[in-house]
């Protein structure tokens, strides 16, 4: 019995045996096999080269410069012998760049090392190829040092166009965190279309699979896949967008006052294409490629001008009078407004409230074409009563407002468009009819974005929405029919073409061009007028940051509309005086490159 039993313990052995033979023999096979291979083969990421950004003629507007960054060996400062080289690394990096600082090299050694880091150490991030070429045989063959080549991101035009081409910026360690499609690149896209299409510019890594040896230096390579990324083409016109931010610079040479600051924007009326987008002042995008200083940082963060907030998506204004021709169509098309005429005495009553026309001795007789050319309040004070703020509210969605525009932008600010529902939910309040009065003539809670002020004017012109973009693409030629009457549409047009065409259109003595425009001029109050001030006010009169804000949204040619040029001037006055010579010079300067053909102005008494 008991041989027996000592007969079937050595059995049961052998079978655990044979199992475990066959286990790692033949089951655990490939396993162990990929496990070994790993011992002699590495695979290596190659990071993408990132894409460049160039203008609708080709022209580069980012690119990419070639340099090196040099990286220094870890666990350098656990003993005297290896700090001692460590000096001596860094101070041959000091020997051949003096501008480098030892002190900041030690610094940034010491707050990336650590005793669980085995990777090179990257001290210095980007040295220019034509300065570092002639000294990389003896930075490459010092031990302890690795040389690195890198591309770092430049914009030849600098400051022109910063706000729509944006800038990139460092890799951290949160951006790696957040996506793991980061883990490959150094450098990411920040604002603007950098940001944007950042997917497509930065691309996608490659991949090589080498054979090592012992001291893990290749022996052979089995097979590489070479990194991918995309280059965007976009429809701005540098060579306008650079003119224009020269009128900007040539506003600030002789003037005592602030910066000039506000928005422009340039758009093909048939497709949405941004021929040129600026938000004033700007800034260099370059400053951001080796990481911004602390003192540029604070300039541009809280600069009064505000050169760091993109204006035409992100800055928020009262519309003034530019949004006098929506109200229009909407009075048009409603039965109770649309035969709508006033008597202008310079003044009505709006509940037991006199509620002033611009014009303080009154316009007289008005209907809509005389209201749009000379401006009316009360014209358009009496309209909004009879159809009240539910109504203008829904018309003034319809043509975008208080949406996005859709621009390839990101973060794009939609604006205010308010009625009875959205006071009660931001106020808990009621809507009163004095609110419905200043909202007819784009004051009150009303506000606006430049794009979106062009986007509505192009509408105007074809009763056609677009959706304004910057990367040049058919696919995002998109318009959407608002459905409005050719004879309605004319009555606007025709009040639009007298505001520059005509003797007493509110832009008649501020554009001077042989182009044939259409437009509408908008002064938006910033600061309320006193009730006991019965005289117009001078703005230059005004403190700085309380005069209104200056509008000019126009259309050329007025018979045969191609573009639409918006200018939106921060604190400049009067819409038609101040913006009307950058309209002029712009339409002047479209002419030149080719985009105008027809070219001939009429003067209508």
């Amino acid at each position: 019995m008991r041989f027996k039993f000592v007969i079937i313990f050595i059995e049961l052995i052998v079978l655990l045996l044979m199992y475990k033979i066959y286990y790692i023999s033949i089951y655990s096979n490939k396993k162990y096999k990929d496990l070994s291979e790993l011992n002699h083969i590495k695979i290596v990421n190659i990071p993408p080269v990132r894409g460049i950004i160039t203008d609708r003629n080709d022209i580069p507007i980012a690119i990419n410069k070639l340099g090196f960054s040099i990286l220094v060996a870890p666990h350098m400062l656990y003993n005297k012998k290896d700090k001692e080289e460590l000096d001596k690394l860094l101070d041959l990096i000091c020997l051949h760049f003096p501008d480098i600082n030892k002190a900041d090299l030690m610094a940034t050694y010491k707050k990336e090392d650590s005793k669980y880091n085995h990777s090179f150490i990257e001290l210095v991030n980007y040295i220019p190829y034509k300065i570092f070429f002639s000294k990389y045989p003896i930075f490459n063959s010092t031990k302890g040092l690795k040389i690195k080549s890198v591309n770092k991101r430049y914009y030849p035009y600098g400051e022109v166009g910063s706000h729509i081409i944006g800038y990139t910026g460092r890799v951290t360690k949160k951006d790696r965190q957040r996506d793991e499609k980061y883990k490959f690149v150094d450098i990411i896209g920040k604002t603007g279309l950098e940001n944007f299409y950042n997917e497509d510019l930065q691309g996608k890594p490659g991949k090589e699979k080498l054979i090592v040896n012992a001291l893990n230096q290749p022996v052979k390579q089995i097979y590489k896949k070479r990194p991918t990324s995309k280059n965007i083409k976009t429809t701005i016109d540098i060579k306008l967008q650079k003119y224009i931010n020269s009128l900007f610079k040539i506003a600030d040479e002789n003037s005592t006052e602030p910066k000039t600051s506000g928005a422009v924007v340039v758009m093909d009326i048939k497709n949405g294409e941004i021929l040129s987008a600026g938000s004033y002042p700007e800034y260099d995008p370059n400053l951001f490629t080796n990481g911004i200083s602390h003192e540029d940082w604070n300039n541009l963060m809280y600069s009064p001008d505000k050169p760091f907030t993109n204006k035409l998506v992100h800055g928020l204004y009262p519309p003034g009078s530019v949004i006098k021709m929506a109200m229009a169509v909407g009075f048009l098309e409603h039965k109770a407004t649309k035969y709508h005429s006033v008597f202008c005495r310079g003044e009505t009553k709006v509940g037991n409230r006199n509620f002033r026309c611009w014009k303080h001795y009154g316009h007289n007789s008005v209907d809509f074409r005389k209201a749009i050319r000379e401006s009316c309040d009360v014209f358009f004070y009496e309209g909004s009563l009879v159809v009240g703020i539910d109504y203008l509210s829904v018309n003034l969605s319809r043509f975008g407002f208080g949406q996005k525009t859709g621009i390839d932008l990101s973060r794009e600010f939609v604006g205010i468009n308010p009625n009875k529902r959205w006071k009660i939910e931001k106020y808990d309040q009621p809507w009163y009819a004095g609110e419905t009065a200043n909202s007819a003539i784009g004051q009150g809670y009303t506000l606006v974005t430049p794009m979106q002020i062009a986007r509505y004017t192009s509408a105007l012109t074809n009763g056609l929405l677009p959706t304004p973009h910057l990367k040049f693409d058919d696919k995002l030629n998109q318009t959407k029919d608002l459905n409005i009457s050719q004879k309605i549409l004319n009555v606007v047009q025709k009040g639009m073409i007298d505001v520059v065409q005509h003797d007493k259109g509110t832009a008649r003595w501020g554009i001077r061009s042989s182009v044939k425009i259409a437009g509408k001029t908008g002064t938006a109050q910033v600061a309320s007028i006193p009730k006991n001030i019965k005289k117009r006010i001078n703005e230059k009169d005004l403190e700085y940051y309380k005069r209104s804000h200056a509008w000019l949204t126009t259309y050329a040619p007025y018979d045969k509309p191609q573009y639409v040029v918006t200018v939106l001037l921060e604190h400049g006055g009067h819409g038609g005086g101040a913006c009307g010579p950058y309209v002029s010079k712009i339409y002047n300067k479209l002419k030149e490159l080719g985009y105008i053909k027809s070219a001939t102005k009429e003067r209508k008494n």
